[in-house]
């Protein structure tokens, strides 16, 4: 969808998708309302958000992945371990939650910056690491900060999963052009894509006003927005 301008609007993501295979595993996408993740496990591992199992065969075996930075992490509400499965079998995953299940694939180098509490699920190839964005918007909604979480192919061509409540839409953005998003509506960027926070007071005059706050995204890159966005609550 173009405007007279020229404006490409964001496109919604595919929302079922078979036999798709990358980075050593085949998976599936299936269902419209509480989409699940079927992946099949041969020799690359999977990890994944502790609560998001849907069902395995028996023969997949189930570990834990600890992750760097617990402490800071337990403060903030977020997880501190990740769900390791390692096959040969098939495990399913789904969120509790209406939404979109969207795969990114990363070829080995690429890296994603992820929202917090989107995250599903991702082949062992990838890396995770995060850090602590504050910032007025934030304050908004009782915390002092959010997490964004940044998935890196570093062993490899790898995959993650990530899960958008609503519909998922893409905007690829280019050099210099931006866009100005819900704060808590957007769910992935490249690391290209620079964020920053705008806020308007906005007056009517009657000793009454109010903040109107956006987050600013310029390209080059690739912006993931989700149309259900929540304000999940963050740590102090």
């Amino acid at each position: 969808m173009a405007t007279t301008t020229g404006f490409q609007a964001p496109r919604i993501r595919q929302t079922a998708i078979r036999d798709e295979s990358f980075g050593g595993v085949v998976y599936h996408i299936e269902g419209e309302l509480v989409p699940s993740l079927t992946v099949e496990l041969d020799r690359v591992p999977v990890y994944f958000e502790h609560h998001v199992m849907l069902w395995k065969q028996p023969a997949v075996q189930i570990g834990i992945m600890p992750l760097r930075g617990a402490i800071k992490r337990i403060m903030a509400g977020i997880q501190v371990i990740v769900t390791k499965a390692e096959g040969p079998g098939m495990i399913a995953f789904s969120r509790d939650g209406a939404g979109q299940i969207v795969p990114i694939h990363l070829a080995h180098g690429q890296s994603l910056d992820v929202r917090e509490h989107q995250f599903l699920a991702a082949t062992a190839s990838l890396d995770y690491t995060y850090q602590r964005v504050r910032g007025f918007s934030n304050m908004l909604f009782g915390g002092n900060g959010f997490f964004i979480d940044t998935f890196r192919a570093g062993a490899g061509d790898g995959i993650l999963w990530l899960h958008g409540y609503g519909n998922v839409f893409e905007k690829i953005l280019a050099p210099g052009e931006s866009i100005d998003v819900e704060p808590g509506a957007w769910v992935y960027k490249d690391p290209t894509v620079e964020m920053r926070t705008n806020v308007q007071n906005l007056s009517t005059g009657l000793l009454a006003s109010m903040s109107f706050v956006t987050n600013r995204f310029t390209g080059p890159g690739r912006l993931g927005l989700q149309s259900m966005y929540l304000h999940m609550p963050t740590g102090t």
